[in-house]
């Protein structure tokens, strides 16, 4: 059964196909071309022929039905929305009101979770950076959020004089002294890279004080940036929330 699986966040929109535990034809667009161009710059890209189609929305109501009726006329099916629960999928919510979590989270420790079948820090880096660290019994055990490096860049942006913006974030180097910027925008760049990066490690450290030994699961637009950055090993999921709405649909089945 082929499933088109829609991860719609702040930023962009990704998608693919899946079948039989296996992701193809993805693809993505930003939210901005979406904006300018409407939905159809989406469905012009999108395959037809699939027998459902499930979504990970945290880009608002309003978009999710203006979702639901574009995606599901150009493809001839109901659209399903991922919903956050107390438990399921082998994983136990620490939140008390669990729809409280962004969805993509949620999709994003099950995908981890099935993955690994053991303790793992899921760090999902985009215009927010998310951190949910799930103990080896599946047990949530609770997240962090704080801006994406570009965000934290441009609030640096707007709330001096002297910052300027950043149109291109540097490339990681693996000097040690290269995160010692030279001109004002490497510095930013630098800096707001490497706060993700010490929380994502100062995480790591909590959980190994605790005794939980955790692989780390790296997604989102700056992944691949603190992949190359960390002090320690890590596993990059591009399509996390992709394989996690997959494994939910066919876990059903």
């Amino acid at each position: 059964m082929k499933s088109l699986l829609i991860d719609a966040g702040n930023s962009r929109l990704k998608w693919g196909v899946g079948s039989a535990g296996e992701i193809h034809r993805t693809g993505h667009i930003s939210q901005a071309k979406i904006r300018e161009q409407g939905l159809q710059a989406l469905t012009t890209r999108l395959p037809r022929h699939v027998e459902r189609v499930m979504v990970s929305n945290v880009a608002g109501t309003s978009f999710a039905t203006r979702l639901a009726g574009v995606v599901g006329a150009h493809c001839g099916c109901d659209v399903h929305f991922a919903r956050v629960s107390k438990a399921g999928f082998g994983i136990r919510n620490s939140y008390s009101q669990p729809r409280r979590m962004g969805v993509d989270r949620w999709v994003a420790m099950i995908a981890a979770y099935a993955e690994q079948q053991s303790a793992c820090l899921v760090v999902d880096a985009g215009t927010a950076v998310t951190l949910d660290a799930i103990d080896a019994n599946g047990e949530h055990l609770g997240g962090q959020i704080l801006p994406g490096a570009r965000l934290m860049a441009t609030a640096l942006s707007s709330s001096t004089s002297d910052i300027p913006a950043i149109s291109k974030a540097a490339k990681a180097s693996e000097e040690p002294l290269a995160m010692f910027g030279r001109n004002t925008s490497v510095a930013v760049s630098e800096g707001t890279l490497n706060a993700v990066v010490g929380a994502v490690e100062r995480a790591f450290r909590a959980l190994q004080s605790s005794a939980i030994e955790a692989d780390i699961i790296l997604t989102g637009g700056d992944a691949s940036r603190i992949l190359t950055t960390l002090d320690r090993p890590a596993n990059h999921r591009p399509n996390l929330v992709l394989q996690g709405l997959l494994h939910m649909l066919e876990s059903a089945e």
